[in-house]
């Protein structure tokens, strides 16, 4: 379903912009800002009656089930609050908290990020996993579409009330058929490696941060994306790419993306281990700057002394090198000789001339007169 500045969503929220990553609205209850995802509702029929009319009571089924699920999700202030889950005709809309910044999909698009800038978020998130493991929810949707880069450069863990809204409704097109859940997962999450971990639970979440900093560090994932059966063999066998470009958070990121959940570092672990890299950080983050370029000096387009050559061709003057017998030409001797007189006294030597010939002319008068 499309929104359009200006439309209204279940009675409450005010559609303000395009649409985006999601579809910014202004609460009416509350005259705050939220972000606002449609997931499409497909007609289900009763099972047993194909004849039937769909469930009306369908959607707002999915919905209260959402809700439920996130109820223990703790206020924390590296995690944007999911405000609401409901559903209208043919559509799951999702509301989340909408606050000033942009999403770390926008700003990772000009390549890889400098490692330390990355550890810097890092932190961020795993506070946030953090806050969710010790309430016992995992989040399941930490991908860079899920995070808010705040003004003051603070990332914020979003996408909790729709990841858990979306499974929610894998689940209930595919029923108890672990293949249909499969297809419903591949049509509505595609490729991401993120969304694919090996296992489930707070685990999984520490695999999917450790997928986000290889891809926010290389500017690619660490797993084939091309395909779905391609992706998920890869992450069954462990097979990465190589992590030569993740720098100094490199064992980090290996250990995170192990298939054993076993030895992969928890959320506190990976928030003590990025907040040590960075007491030794260089300042400012990033790469070292480049030295400055000399000046350009331009060279005139012939030679900076003239010479003489011979008629046999051989050149005259001070390329013949000391003791070789050649004698300079009249020309470079005068030269050098004119150069001779230091600048600062062109001046005074001037002024003098000057005032010797003015006395000169007045002695010469004085004779004339008698």
């Amino acid at each position: 379903m499309r929104a359009a500045p200006g439309q209204m969503v279940a009675g409450r929220y005010r559609v303000t912009d395009r649409p985006g990553i999601g579809v910014a609205a202004q609460d009416l209850r509350t005259g705050g800002q939220v972000l606002l995802h449609a997931l499409e509702l497909p007609e289900l029929l009763i099972p047993g009656q194909p004849m039937a009319e769909p469930d009306p009571e369908y959607g707002p089924r999915i919905a209260l089930r959402v809700a439920q699920e996130v109820a223990a999700a703790p206020r924390h202030p590296r995690l944007l609050v999911g405000v609401d889950v409901v559903a209208e005709r043919d559509s799951l809309w999702v509301a989340e908290e909408r606050l000033p910044g942009a999403r770390l999909s926008e700003l990772a698009v000009e390549g890889p990020v400098p490692p330390y800038r990355v550890a810097e978020l890092g932190a961020d998130l795993a506070g946030a996993l953090r806050a969710l493991h010790e309430a016992g929810l995992p989040h399941g949707n930490v991908t860079a579409e899920s995070v808010l880069v705040c003004e003051d450069g603070a990332a914020l863990l979003g996408g909790l009330l729709l990841g858990v809204a979306e499974e929610t409704l894998c689940s209930a097109l595919g029923g108890p058929v672990p293949r249909r859940v499969y297809e419903a997962r591949a049509v509505l999450l595609g490729p991401r490696a993120e969304r694919w971990p090996p296992d489930a639970g707070p685990a999984a979440d520490c695999w999917a941060l450790g997928v986000l900093l290889y891809r926010l560090l290389t500017g690619y994932g660490p797993y084939p994306e091309d395909d779905l059966p391609t992706l998920l063999a890869a992450v069954r066998d462990g097979r990465t790419h190589p992590a030569d470009g993740c720098g100094p958070l490199r064992p980090l990121v290996e250990r995170l993306l192990t298939v054993d959940p076993a030895g992969r570092p928890d959320a506190v672990q990976i928030q003590r281990e990025l907040r040590e890299l960075l007491v030794g950080a260089p300042e400012p983050f990033g790469p070292e700057p480049a030295a400055p370029p000399l000046l350009p000096v331009r060279r005139p387009d012939g030679p900076v002394v003239p010479y003489r050559r011979s008629a046999a061709g051989r050149t005259l003057g001070r390329t013949a090198g000391p003791g070789a017998g050649a004698e300079p030409s009249a020309e470079l001797t005068h030269r050098h000789r004119a150069s001779r007189v230091p600048p600062a006294l062109l001046g005074p030597l001037l002024v003098g001339g000057v005032l010797v010939a003015l006395l000169a002319a007045l002695a010469a008068v004085v004779m004339v007169s008698g």
